[in-house]
Parts: C-alpha cells; sequence; structure tokens
C-alpha cells in the first residue's frame, strides 16, 4: 500500500466546529498518511486508534533541504487502543519534506485529521 492523502479541516474563526471523521491510514513503514503542500506552523494533527491494540505514529524528519533541523529525527507518539493523540504545532525546519508536505507512519491502522489554525 502507499501513503493516504489527507487534506486539511480548515478552523475557522468565530464559528460552531464540526468534528471531521478523518481519514483512515494503514500501518507499515511507507504507509500511514501525508499532508501536501503543509503549512506545519500552523498545523495539529489528531490520531485516533481503533485498532484493539496500542500503537505508535512516527511524523517523519524531513529532508534536508528544507528541513534544516532533520538530524534531530522522527517524532514518535504511542496511541493507546480507544485513545486519541495529537502531534503540533509542527516545526517545519525538522520536519517539512522535499516536496513539501508532512508524513505520518503508523504502526496499527488509525484514522489522522489535519486541521490547519487561520491565520488573522
Amino acid at each position: 500500500m502507499a501513503r493516504t492523502a489527507v487534506a486539511y479541516s480548515t478552523l475557522s474563526t468565530n464559528s460552531n466546529l464540526s468534528d471531521p471523521a478523518g481519514t483512515s491510514v494503514s500501518s507499515g513503514a511507507g504507509n500511514g498518511g501525508q499532508v501536501a503542500k503543509a503549512a506545519p506552523e500552523l498545523t495539529l494533527i489528531r490520531l485516533s486508534n481503533a485498532s484493539g491494540g496500542s500503537g505508535t505514529a512516527t511524523l517523519l524528519a524531513g529532508t534536508y533541504p528544507p528541513a534544516l533541523a532533520a538530524g534531530q529525527g522522527n517524532l514518535v507518539v504511542t496511541v493507546a487502543n480507544s485513545g486519541t493523540q495529537w502531534i503540533g504545532p509542527i516545526e517545519s525546519g525538522r520536519f517539512l519534506q522535499s516536496d513539501g508536505s508532512l508524513i505520518v507512519e503508523t504502526s496499527v491502522a488509525m484514522t489522522m485529521t489535519a486541521f490547519k489554525v487561520p491565520r488573522h
């Protein structure tokens, strides 16, 4: 399988927020979710796990250039079964890929939602 494209759910100011369903992503190296044309510092990622067991989500270190701090490595978070974990805001200098995307790989199938915080 390949990485699943995860579109932004844009947050709006002064509005009633609905809870988007998110995008199902498969597990394993080379799989997971990818947010294209990312704005890392304005991005929050929500990961929900209903796989039946605990799993990990890995935000992959970016490529140099543009990610000057990619040498700091990946960010790995544990997501308990029936749990939700949030990542962000995300540092572009560490996690931005050369194609301008962000990549999250998971050890179990999860639901991933990318939120874009508006700038005003």
